[in-house]
């Protein structure tokens, strides 16, 4: 029996992919549970991530035309009632403030005083409270398009959480647009799922399917909703941004008007769209190995790790005097038109320690600098998306001038791997029995790795779509923009459909 191969996470992907991505979160140190119930701590090196995924997505919305607002934490109840399909939706997860503030109970404790006249709902998305200002904003149709996005948390409680996929408080945008048509609002609609899936393709490094969800699977008071669908290395899917095209439903219901160009009150068009701090989730699932976290450089806190390595402080100094050289050039140069972010790791832990330290933490590139690189003018570098036993010697200046082309290589080939990944698990299936064992364990007590993104036929009907979801817990993830038209049988019930749509079980 061959022996197992050590790694720096355990239990791993195949043995426990559940527990293995809780430990990643912990080595890479992103992120705690709190002590508030289902909360969590984003810690320094997670949220740097956050504010990375920030600064490029708010680059990319500035650039279409929309322009940043901030609105209140809590929410009437009264504005929810003005929408009922959307409050129905939401109604089991808001968390409700009641009362005003806390008295002193007389027995060296706190009571709670102050009932509210109306109850506040703690933002668990804004469409609502966003709607009354957009109402007093929006009067011709020379206020319109109107394109504003807010930086925000919001409260969703949730019963079964995981860090940064499923937790009670959560960080995101979103995105609320007015439009004059209803061409106008679609087109708007569309716009952002491009700009999530540019994102997602391009910084993340994570391949994604963009299409239309199905009615079961809709934005609550949408009229439709357009999702990115990504394949984590579980098999399972992740919706890794939605975008909503919400008809007049809450124009309607918020009383957003505006006069057309003949003088006549019309009911405005609406959109909605955002991401979350899942992203950060999605990273985690779509590249980490089980050695820790791998981190695309486009969105990597810093990209340049260095490990002095000396045998006495004599040596320790002249090493950094070396380094500080190597830091300085490396200044000059950029990769994905920023300065690059180096890290010099002068703790006094061992170089194995601190090796595996930004192993762990999914750093891009390692560099290991010892007295004879010194005094060969080298480095010894290693890459993430790499075997970590795999390292290359290289002069400095070598490895500076082609540092833009490392780190664009690393990139590609970390898209390229769960592009790869995803096409392997990935089929056209035709045969409801190949249908169901394609999505069924083969041990149904500890589910083992299995599954995929299945493309197969569907009626249209939600019966079919609740069947195959209560007998496989498998849901149609969307239906995609690429599919083309096709004569073909419903998976489920055999009737004619259309088009294939994408099925997976997911998170």
């Amino acid at each position: 029996m061959a022996k197992k191969q050590r790694t720096a996470i355990e239990p791993t992907r195949v043995e426990d992919y559940a527990e293995w991505y809780q430990q990643v979160v912990k080595v890479a140190e992103l992120a705690e549970n709190s002590d508030v119930r289902g909360c969590m701590v984003i810690k320094p090196w997670g949220y740097a991530i956050w504010e990375n995924i920030q600064k490029v997505l708010d680059k990319m919305f500035k650039e279409t035309g929309v322009k940043n607002a901030y609105f209140p934490l809590f929410i009437p109840k009264s504005y929810f009632e003005k929408e009922a399909e959307h409050v129905e939706g939401f109604a089991k997860e808001c968390a409700v403030v009641t009362h005003s503030r806390l008295e002193d109970d007389g027995k060296g404790g706190l009571k709670v005083a102050g009932e509210l006249a109306e109850p506040y709902i703690v933002r668990p998305t804004s469409e609502t409270i966003i709607g009354a200002s957009f109402a007093k904003w929006v009067n011709s149709y020379r206020d319109l398009p109107l394109l504003i996005n807010q930086w925000a948390n919001v409260v969703r409680w949730e019963l079964r959480t995981r860090l940064f996929l499923r937790t009670a408080e959560f960080l995101w945008q979103e995105g609320h647009t007015v439009h004059a048509s209803k061409a106008e609002a679609e087109a708007e609609t569309r716009l952002m799922l491009d700009v999530y899936a540019k994102f997602a393709q391009e910084y993340l490094a994570v391949p994604v399917v963009k299409g239309e969800k199905s009615e079961g699977e809709r934005f609550p008071g949408a009229v439709a909703t357009f999702s990115i669908e990504a394949m984590m290395q579980d098999k399972k899917a992740l919706q890794a941004g939605t975008s909503h095209f919400l008809g007049q439903n809450f124009a309607k219901s918020s009383d957003i008007k505006y006069q057309n160009k003949d003088g006549e009150y019309e009911f405005a068009w609406t959109t909605s769209w955002g991401v979350s701090t899942r992203l950060i989730g999605a990273l985690i699932m779509a590249h980490s190995d089980d050695n820790g976290l791998v981190l695309p450089p486009k969105i990597a806190p810093a990209h340049i790790a260095i490990i002095p390595i000396a045998k006495n402080d004599e040596d320790r100094l002249e090493i950094l005097e070396y380094i500080k050289k190597i830091t300085s050039a490396l200044k000059e140069k950029r990769f994905d038109g920023k300065e690059i972010i180096v890290e010099v790791d002068d703790t006094d832990a061992t170089s194995g320690e601190k090796n595996w330290k930004w192993i762990k933490r999914g750093m891009p590139i390692r560099l290991e600098i010892g007295k004879r690189d010194m005094e060969a003018n080298s480095i010894f570098m290693g890459r993430r998306d790499l075997d970590p036993k795999e390292k290359k010697g290289l002069g400095w200046e070598e490895f500076v001038n082609s540092v833009d082309e490392i780190l664009n290589d690393i990139q590609n080939n970390i898209y390229q791997k769960a592009l790869d990944f995803r096409s392997e698990n990935s089929a056209v299936i035709d045969d409801k029995d190949e249908f169901y064992n394609f999505f069924t364990p083969e041990n149904k007590e500890k589910p083992e790795i299995h599954g995929g993104f299945a493309y197969a036929h569907w009626c249209g009907s939600v019966d079919c779509e609740e069947k195959i979801k209560e007998d496989l817990k498998v849901t149609i993830r969307n239906i995609p923009f690429e599919a083309d038209a096709e004569e073909g049988k419903c998976i489920c019930c055999g009737k004619t459909s259309k088009q294939r749509v994408v099925f997976s079980k997911s998170y």
